[in-house]
């Protein structure tokens, strides 16, 4: 097993229960009147997470390649329940949820990682005809173009793109031509600008992105703060538990906007270890793809590494003003339980890659199978 991606993944975990409960601390009193109410919830996500990730790191992962099909019907009929008045449950404006008791699910987030497994299965059957693109690329992409309309349907434009950054990066390194790649992208950019400019809130975040400061107390509240909680913090922050941004000021400070509290509290160096973990993450996460001995592993491992790379960077950039305003937890850190335990079941596959005793480095030379 890679102990490396497994410390990493822990540590950003437990990193990201400090920060949950220094940012809720104040809301969850208020609201709930008891300051741990976030904190407890994120706790036992976390154990079940961390249970999951055990049991899938002890799954023979080729087991994923089998089940794929029936996963990704499961999940088609999830993304449908969600939509159901009378099963989905709405919050602010959206519909993501299913509740079963005490228990919400968003199968939004599960959805990311279903499309990595169905992507790697197909990539392993039909490597030979990526270079095509209509018995090649396109049954793939007519799949994902599914579950990404009921995404979208929800709204959650934000997983799209996730989505949609994670399968052309893994179309690519399957081996797909980049002129089939380079139009797709260009067929999507009037989609995206079609979808940003009918609905309202977006089109408001789009203009909030280009000039925040134009109406910092409105529109351009929760970036304008996040600029502020990272100033605040400058080198080293202001102490843990010490900032004031999450007094109120900024919004979602444990979930979307948790690495801004980071920024405040423990300042430039913080940020930047959060970020070098997530580095490593990713080195790990190719290194394990690399060293397996099924072109499905390779392709499994990559994207699931891809998948949280891409998540974590473009939360990055949504904080610091780099992308407009979308709802991206920070895989592992932020508050939520479908985001982290989702998280977790992907590590524990990448575990289960890595522990394959026929990897590369077991059977000397076997490393480009």
């Amino acid at each position: 097993m890679d102990h490396v991606l497994l410390v990493v993944t822990l540590t950003l975990a437990l990193m990201g229960l400090v920060m949950v409960f220094s940012a809720s601390a104040i809301v969850a009193g208020n609201r709930f009147q008891d300051p741990e109410f976030f904190l407890k919830r994120q706790i036992a996500w976390l154990g079940f997470g961390f249970l999951l990730m055990h049991l899938t790191s002890r799954i023979d992962y080729p087991l994923w390649k089998k089940l794929s099909m029936p996963i990704l019907i499961s999940m088609a009929i999830l993304l449908v329940m969600v939509l159901v008045p009378s099963l989905g449950v709405a919050a602010k404006g959206a519909r993501r949820w299913l509740r079963w008791g005490p228990i919400s699910i968003q199968p939004a987030e599960m959805v990311k990682l279903v499309s990595v497994i169905y992507l790697a299965t197909y990539l392993a059957k039909k490597a030979d005809k990526l270079t095509l693109f209509r018995s090649g690329l396109l049954p793939a992409l007519i799949v994902i173009a599914v579950l990404s309309g009921l995404v979208l349907l929800e709204p959650d434009l934000g997983t799209v793109v996730v989505m949609g950054l994670v399968t052309v990066s893994l179309l690519f390194l399957g081996g797909a031509r980049i002129g089939h790649l380079v139009s797709l992208g260009l067929c999507a950019i009037p989609v995206i600008f079609i979808l940003v400019l009918s609905s309202s809130y977006r089109r408001q975040r789009l203009m909030t992105f280009l000039a925040p400061w134009k109406d910092a107390s409105d529109a351009g509240f929760q970036i304008t703060q996040s600029f502020l909680a990272f100033g605040s913090g400058g080198p080293f922050g202001v102490g843990l538990g010490e900032g004031k941004q999450k007094l109120f000021f900024l919004p979602e400070a444990h979930t979307d906007f948790v690495l801004a509290l980071v920024g405040e509290e423990l300042g430039l160096a913080g940020t930047a270890a959060v970020i070098v973990l997530f580095g490593l993450f990713v080195w790990r996460g190719f290194h394990i793809a690399a060293r397996a001995r099924m072109p499905f592993g390779k392709y499994l491992g990559m994207g699931i590494t891809l998948l949280i790379g891409i998540q974590a960077l473009v939360n990055a950039a949504v904080v610091t003003g780099l992308l407009p305003t979308k709802g991206l937890t920070l895989p592992f850190v932020s508050y939520g339980g479908s985001s982290l335990v989702v998280s977790f079941v992907g590590v524990g596959i990448l575990l289960s890659i890595s522990r394959d005793r026929h990897g590369g480095a077991s059977k000397g030379g076997r490393s480009g199978d």
